[in-house]
């Protein structure tokens, strides 16, 4: 059974950084898609970041230039780096691991960190 443990949450003033990070355990291959969702009160899930094993990075428009995904493959972890944080980034931060053709039975969650931006 995979399981998807994330860390390094917190309240941190606007302009600040932080540092998620989620450790995967249980998978069958690290040939899979590492990411980082958000949902911030009263709105919907929302794509932030992804990671290929082969180390090919996408971002959501609101975060480019600002976060940096990166992960270690031997380790099975993902990181995601937050800089310049607004307060608009606040929101409860998913790790995700799916397989790369999106099959349905090879996608799985953390149970979400909080990041709070305070302005």
């Amino acid at each position: 059974q995979v399981h998807l443990v994330e860390s390094g949450g917190g309240l941190v003033q606007a302009g600040g950084s932080l540092r998620l990070s989620c450790a995967a355990s249980g998978t069958t291959t690290t040939n899979h898609i590492m990411g980082w969702y958000r949902q911030a009160p009263g709105k919907e899930r929302e794509f932030v970041a992804r990671i290929t094993s082969g180390g090919t990075e996408r971002y959501a428009d609101s975060v480019e230039g600002r976060f940096t995904i990166s992960r270690n493959n031997a380790k099975n972890t993902v990181a995601l780096q937050m800089d310049s944080l607004k307060p608009e980034d606040t929101a409860l931060y998913f790790c995700n691991v799916r397989a790369r053709n999106w099959d349905p039975d090879y996608n799985f969650w953390g149970q979400g960190i909080q990041v709070t931006v305070s302005s």
